[in-house]
């Protein structure tokens, strides 16, 4: 297991903020530092009505309107990975407030990817230009006085990154609440056992360390949570607690992901988080399309 290269500072508690969209069940969060007005923006959601073809902006506005509100300064927009179950509201939020958007630096390999599933031009660019900031194993940024590391945490995306800001960590579709266990990691370029190091790894940190969630789906009918610790994660995880080996943890991801179907939103989802919640190009007649690639996921 890779160590982590940093030691978090846990006198450092961030104030936390969700935002739970019910119609894709993903919590993005507001993340302040308790010490400034600067603040930070976790996986936003942009709202879609797939059957009518339709983009709003209700769960972004509802963001953008508390930090107005209380009067705080977004500095980041952070994209644990290249979601494939929401559209990503980043350039909206940042039009209005500003910031720099960033994610794991292996958009690149996404990119290419997805850009052969869609059939992309050479006008789509491949690089993760479409962000201000890639970040590598072990890099770190602040947020006022604060400062947030990065940790490259692959299996259900190559892109995948956990962020870790004082005693909380934000670890996006790696590890789902204890009762819900993990993510699926049969997407391409998805890995089960590279989940497994990936997620043992998060849970090298202090065990008071507060995890937030980018999903749940409150199984077995209790109420939606998006905050556990490591410690309960290692005592509770239904997939990866202490004592669940590898090739144990392997085969089970691989038979369960085997059985599911593909999330709702994946077709729009790719195209626009791709180039950085950005939808394709306008055509000639300034109208924008998605493309339904047949038999290609």
């Amino acid at each position: 297991m890779e160590a982590i290269p940093f030691t978090p500072d846990m006198t450092v508690h961030p104030e936390v903020l969700p935002f739970f969209d019910a119609a894709t069940n993903t919590i993005s969060y507001i993340v302040r530092d308790p010490g400034s007005t600067a603040c930070a923006v976790v996986d936003s959601v942009m709202d879609m009505d797939y059957a009518a073809g339709r983009i709003t902006y209700e769960s972004a506005d509802a963001i953008i309107a508390t930090i107005r509100e209380r009067g705080w300064s977004l500095e980041w927009l952070i994209e644990t990975h290249v979601h494939a179950d929401h559209l990503s509201a980043a350039p909206y939020i940042q039009e209005r407030l500003g910031g720099k958007l960033g994610i794991g630096e292996y958009i690149t390999v996404v990119q290419q990817t997805f850009g052969k599933v869609f059939n992309e031009g050479t006008e789509f660019q491949r690089d993760g230009s479409q962000f201000d900031r890639l970040f590598k194993d072990g890099d770190s940024y602040t947020i006022g006085t604060m400062t947030a590391h990065v940790l490259h945490t692959p299996g259900h995306t190559p892109a995948c990154t956990t962020h870790v800001i004082g005693d909380t960590a934000f670890v996006g579709d790696t590890l789902f609440m204890p009762d819900a266990g993990s993510a699926r990691a049969d997407f391409p370029g998805g890995d089960a056992r590279t989940l497994y190091h990936s997620m043992r790894r998060i849970l090298e940190l202090p065990e008071e360390t507060r995890l937030f969630m980018c999903h749940d789906y409150g199984p077995n009918g209790r109420n939606i949570q998006w905050e556990t610790t490591v410690g309960a994660e290692r005592t509770h995880n239904v997939h990866v607690r202490d004592g669940i080996g590898e090739d144990e943890f392997v085969q089970m991801r691989e038979a369960r992901d085997a059985t599911l179907g593909m999330p709702r939103l994946i077709i729009p989802s790719l195209q626009v988080n791709m180039r950085g919640g950005h939808l394709p190009p306008k055509d000639e007649d300034g109208k924008v399309f998605l493309k339904v690639p047949v038999n290609g996921l």
